[in-house]
């Protein structure tokens, strides 16, 4: 039976790509696509799950979420990296999304469906998660495990010194859910930066021909040249991408019980995720943390996938 999963995305070219990927495995069964707002405003980023549905035409349409701002607003995007509008700037015409839900409720309404049976792919802010568990206080123990891209736990951050995009954009309801009774999967930068996508790599992604391959040889060209001119990098990370594998194949994943948390008043430190591990840790661990995986074999499963959605499409 397949896995039923919610993607909750802030897209990004690279949630894009994941998006790819999920939509043409048949071990996975996308009940809805919930946006929030991260690398892009909630408008936009609501706007960018239309256009990637209508992009792949997945078989199945799952329910749509609409994204709203969080509560201290967003402090930061990410449109630097992934164009003015998420998606490379690239111009696609997208049809206006009927009956719209906040994606909170889509959340809510998947996770009653099927207690204990779906996994919450969370690739951008935690906004939603926390809405989600604060409006059904039972949720979190409904759901089958949330799948975090996010934090770092012995590396520096990546959008300051001390803390990771995802959980910048919005710590406080990264806190809630990393203390919320949930059943939680960590894949911090201390992993997902060891996967690349470069100019190799992006010469064997499906061709032109192929739906898939005209969208993402659309999409990528613009975050080559961003990558290339903020960081010198002749390639792009695909954070998103990894965090889907460990969701598809944990066996190519080594995960640890950690005690996990999240500071929301620092100065210097906000969005900093600390974790107890000393040798007698006074918090309950709370979370399984992804500290290894086969870069290798994640990046060849990452591009097979993708050949897949084109055949797919």
């Amino acid at each position: 039976m397949p896995k039923k999963v919610i993607l909750d995305v802030d897209p990004g070219i690279d949630d894009a790509m994941a998006m790819c990927m999920a939509f043409s495995d048949p071990q996975v069964e996308v009940v809805a696509v919930t946006a929030v707002a991260g690398n892009v405003p909630p408008q936009t980023a609501t706007r960018n799950v239309q256009v990637i549905l209508e992009q792949l035409d997945p078989p199945r349409s799952p329910r749509v979420g609409v994204a709203s701002p969080p509560d201290h607003g967003l402090p930061v995007d990410g449109r630097h990296l992934h164009g003015i509008d998420g998606l490379g700037g690239v111009e696609f015409e997208v049809a206006e999304l009927r009956n719209p839900h906040p994606s909170e409720k889509i959340i809510c309404d998947e996770v009653r469906a099927a207690p204990d049976s779906v996994t919450i792919v969370a690739l951008g802010p935690l906004t939603n998660i926390a809405r989600a568990f604060k409006r059904d206080p039972e949720l979190p123990y409904l759901v089958g495990r949330v799948v975090m891209t996010g934090g770092a736990v012995a590396g520096p951050g990546n959008i300051t010194p001390a803390a990771e995009f995802n959980i910048y954009c919005d710590p406080e309801s990264a806190r809630a859910v990393f203390r919320s009774r949930s059943t939680k999967t960590l894949i911090p930068l201390d992993v997902t930066n060891r996967v690349m996508l470069t100019y190799d790599l992006f010469h064997q992604l499906p061709d032109e021909s192929t739906r898939v391959g005209h969208f993402l040889r659309s999409i990528l060209p613009p975050a080559f040249r961003n990558y290339r001119q903020q960081f010198g990098l002749e390639g792009i990370h695909v954070h998103d991408s990894v965090a889907l594998m460990a969701v598809l194949h944990p066996e190519l994943f080594t995960t640890q019980e950690m005690a996990g948390d999240v500071e929301t008043m620092g100065e210097l430190t906000l969005g900093a995720t600390v974790f107890d591990r000393r040798r007698v840790p006074a918090w309950r661990h709370n979370m399984e943390v992804v500290v290894d995986m086969d870069a290798g074999k994640v990046i060849e499963q990452i591009l097979r996938r993708v050949a897949g959605s084109a055949r797919e499409g």
